[in-house]
């Protein structure tokens, strides 16, 4: 009797002691950083001209910003306190480069991008420049010569450490050129991620660079190789695509408004399982959740060459591993938080070995070719138009009909040494954007109205469109705004408003740069490569220094 009562009263004793235990405290979220970059084309030093950037409370932030050795730096301070971190891009992170990088074939960008800790990586239209042998070297390393440039010119070339991916980019028998996905273990979620360059790539670079190779729808690409990641036991999928948008700011730490482009007719078509997009293509910023295709989708860019990456934070249910929150925001590379020592040892021995190419002589000129404007017009930037046309004028080449140069875009004058001769250093200097050449049709109408764009309220703006030797036009400010041009011809025949004509301009220009937007609307793009290698082609010819007079104004005195 005694002890069953002594039982009884420890059940009951157990039972209050049980009782009294407060429940377990939900456990908070996962959380996983991806940090991401896109458009880098070299950009291993900081870029010289400063970039006003839209920042999150509505301010302006002008700065020169960027450079390999800061970007590394900051990345690296992002991660601090965020165990669940990986790195990624969008595209193009090589091509179209400064001189620093593209005259060692872009390996010191590569062996860069492996210092600051990227993982993976999409390829972009630029990584075809020099052909997709040259490519799967800057994957695999070794020094095969694929160009007229000569590989491991400084030092002995590794290869990345980070991962092209090209899921939409096929080889004839229907491999892809580099693996289509890959997942990743990011703390304890999988993440699965699709890298894809724009389908468009076959047209807008040379075909040599891209021959035997298919480039496949985007949206249907992704989406056929979602079962596949699911199977693989992806949490989530990111899609790291080159190509994007557009935003009036151009660039945003947060925020799409007014955001336009290929981009989302792709968000439209992708599976709902995709819902976040790291793009590229455009060099414009902005990142902002969009209810594409029945779902809500993160999009994100961080512009160009470095002067930004974009943080994005993914939450998950620490039970189920479901992704219950995201967001994002691109942070400014000022320098702030200092430069990486090897990254920039790296930087600075190729700048020093560049030196003796900033002298090669490229051609002389009997005269100097000023920067003296009349009209926006001057015998510079008329060089210039010329040296894009020549370029672009042949069937495999583009099939240029004439070209235009923005006044803008001429940075300085271009002076010969005394005895004529002309650097490499010196055409750079005044070219130092490192654009890409971009032809497109436009008709008569079309062109009409770019040129009416020139004009506000006061006159010709700052950035006038200067044209090649075979195109000349004439305004009358009298006219009332839209119709101020009242003469177009080119190879002396008039315009014909239906008619059309292939336009060669800079890629700056291409995609709407000085507010030229109706270049976007022009069809039948075709990518011709650098404009600092046309200017260097034409004065290997040693040409005449132009005399202005393409643009006339007719306004009654």
């Amino acid at each position: 009797m005694i002890r069953r009562v002594s039982v009884g009263f420890a059940a009951i004793f157990l039972s209050a002691c049980a009782a009294q235990v407060p429940p377990q405290a939900a456990q908070p979220p996962i959380e996983v950083q991806i940090l991401a970059i896109n458009d880098f084309h070299g950009n291993i030093e900081t870029p010289p001209q400063p970039v006003s950037i839209t920042q999150a409370d509505g301010t302006v932030l002008k700065a020169r910003l960027g450079g390999a050795a800061q970007l590394a730096s900051a990345l690296e301070q992002a991660r601090q306190g965020h165990p669940y971190s990986i790195t990624v891009a969008a595209g193009d992170l090589i091509g179209a480069s400064p001189l620093a990088s593209a005259y060692f074939l872009d390996e010191p960008t590569i062996d860069a991008m492996s210092l600051l800790g990227l993982s993976l990586a999409s390829v972009g239209n630029h990584e075809f420049d020099k052909g997709s042998a040259e490519l799967v070297r800057m994957q695999q390393g070794g020094c095969e010569k694929h160009t007229t440039r000569v590989p491991c010119r400084l030092e002995p070339f590794a290869g990345a450490r980070f991962q092209y991916l090209a899921a939409n980019v096929q080889r004839g028998d229907g491999a892809t050129l580099f693996p289509a996905t890959a997942i990743k273990q990011v703390g304890p979620i999988k993440i699965g991620f699709i890298g894809e360059t724009l389908q468009g790539t076959g047209s807008i670079v040379s075909p040599a660079g891209v021959a035997g190779l298919h480039f496949a729808d985007e949206a249907a690409t992704a989406n056929a190789l979602v079962p596949k990641l699911k199977a693989a036991g992806a949490d989530t999928i990111v899609l790291l695509i080159h190509q994007g948008g557009g935003v009036p700011d151009s660039f945003e730490e947060q925020g799409c408004n007014g955001i336009a482009g290929d981009i989302l007719p792709i968000l439209d078509k992708l599976d709902p399982a995709i819902t976040t997009v790291v793009s590229g293509h455009t060099h414009q910023a902005y990142a902002c959740t969009l209810q594409r295709g029945g779902a809500a989708r993160l999009l994100t860019s961080a512009g160009r060459y470095g002067i930004l990456y974009t943080d994005l934070r993914l939450s998950f249910d620490p039970v189920s591993r479901r992704m219950i929150g995201e967001r994002a925001v691109n942070v400014p590379v000022t320098g702030a938080v200092g430069s990486d020592s090897q990254v920039a040892a790296l930087v600075a021995r190729y700048v020093i070995a560049s030196k003796p190419a900033a002298e090669r002589v490229v051609g002389h000129l009997e005269a100097p070719a000023t920067k003296s404007e009349e009209n926006g017009e001057s015998p510079v930037a008329d060089l210039i138009a010329d040296a894009q046309l020549a370029a672009t004028k042949g069937s495999n080449r583009g099939n240029a009909d004439l070209s235009f140069i923005n006044s803008g875009g001429v940075r300085t004058d271009l002076v010969p040494r005394a005895d004529g001769r002309v650097t490499y250093g010196q055409i750079f200097a005044l070219e130092p954007f490192g654009n890409t050449l971009v032809v497109r049709t436009l008709t008569g109408a079309q062109l009409k109205s770019l040129l009416e764009h020139q004009f506000d309220a006061q006159g010709l703006r700052p950035s006038v469109l200067v044209p090649s030797a075979n195109f000349h036009f004439a305004y009358d400010l009298s006219k009332p705004l839209g119709e101020h041009i009242v003469a177009m011809r080119l190879d002396g025949k008039p315009i014909d408003p239906n008619g059309r004509y292939r336009v060669v301009v800079n890629s700056f220009l291409a995609s709407g740069g000085d507010g030229y937007t109706m270049l976007t609307e022009g069809a039948d793009t075709f990518d011709a490569g650098l404009d600092l290698d046309a200017l260097e082609e034409w004065l290997a010819t040693n040409p005449q220094v132009p005399t202005p007079g393409r643009i006339r104004d007719a306004t009654p005195r």
